[in-house]
């Protein structure tokens, strides 16, 4: 087998994405045949590593899943909380060899689309600044913006951590001290939409995501997940220069020169039977035979007394 960067294989393998495991490797919590590993090292599945001093097994790459999950409010993005608060793993579906990661995260006080997968290559190129891949959140706001606060979000803030912008903000419905506004941008930094609405002076009471790149929120409960089709997982992995390769299983019965069951036979014979009742239904208690025979009847005579 070819060998290829340590952050990378173990990202196919769905150990954790790129920059879960470069950070795992920085703490000297991965090893590989006994010794520390490095980033950038050319390894294969073959050697031996060990992961928090357990025993790690690469296995080969499996189909690539995405899950799309409704996340509800009071829930992390996180597998473990010194706080004990419920996390978005806790809602996952339980895998036996498989590892989910989480693409991008959203903070507690967030709903909304989470997409999580089994490919961390995939979660790492669609999390990637350069992938400029867009998010869409329904923002609700205390108050009503005015079009001098809107253009000063369109044209750039300065944050702690470097300017930033929304790409688009359509109005949506509200009244009162409520309005809602659809906003979109191009990054996933902390609190980032959070924090631009709370530049120009307006306090966000509720967020939500609704779309992530192609894949829009679908009608979910709260806390609710389900599998992305095969053909947007193949959409969604082409967007970001990746091809997905699905192995195509022949079912046990099509194998060629495969030898029928005990159950297979069993199955063949009560076909057949079926197919030969079909056919020979002249022959049932409702069919032609059967009118047949009572009008060939003799009719029955009486006897009479004399």
């Amino acid at each position: 087998m070819k060998p290829e960067r340590i952050q990378k294989l173990m990202a196919q393998a769905g150990v954790g994405s790129r920059r879960q495991i470069e950070s795992w490797i920085r703490e000297g919590r991965i090893t590989v045949d006994g010794k520390p590993a490095e980033i950038g090292q050319l390894i294969t599945r073959e050697q031996h590593f060990t992961l928090n001093r357990k025993p790690l097994r690469l296995r080969q790459k499996a189909p690539t899943r995405v899950l799309i999950l409704n996340k509800p409010e009071g829930t992390i993005c996180s597998r473990n909380d010194p706080e004990d608060r419920k996390t978005v793993f806790e809602l996952l579906p339980r895998t036996k060899h498989e590892r989910w990661v989480l693409v991008g995260r959203l903070d507690i006080n967030t709903a909304g689309l989470l997409l999580v997968t089994n490919n961390g290559e995939l979660a790492n190129r669609l999390m990637h600044p350069s992938s400029e891949i867009e998010r869409e959140y329904a923002v609700r706001v205390l108050g009503e913006a005015t079009p001098e606060q809107l253009q000063q979000l369109l044209d750039g803030i300065e944050l702690e951590d470097g300017p930033a912008s929304f790409l688009s903000i359509g109005e949506s419905e509200g009244s009162g001290s409520n309005h809602w506004y659809h906003v979109v941008l191009k990054e996933g930094r902390n609190r980032e939409v959070r924090r631009l609405w709370e530049a120009v002076g307006l306090k966000v009471s509720r967020l939500i995501r609704i779309r992530y790149g192609m894949i829009a929120l679908p009608r979910l409960l709260r806390g609710q997940h389900k599998d992305l089709p095969e053909k947007q997982v193949t959409a969604l992995m082409q967007s970001v220069g990746m091809r997905n390769k699905p192995e195509k299983k022949i079912p046990e019965k099509n194998r060629p020169g495969k030898k029928a069951g005990v159950g297979q036979k069993k199955r063949q014979k009560k076909d057949a039977h079926k197919e030969a009742s079909r056919d020979d239904s002249r022959d049932s208690l409702y069919g032609k035979h059967r009118r047949s025979k009572k009008t060939d009847r003799q009719p029955v005579r009486r006897r009479t007394r004399r």
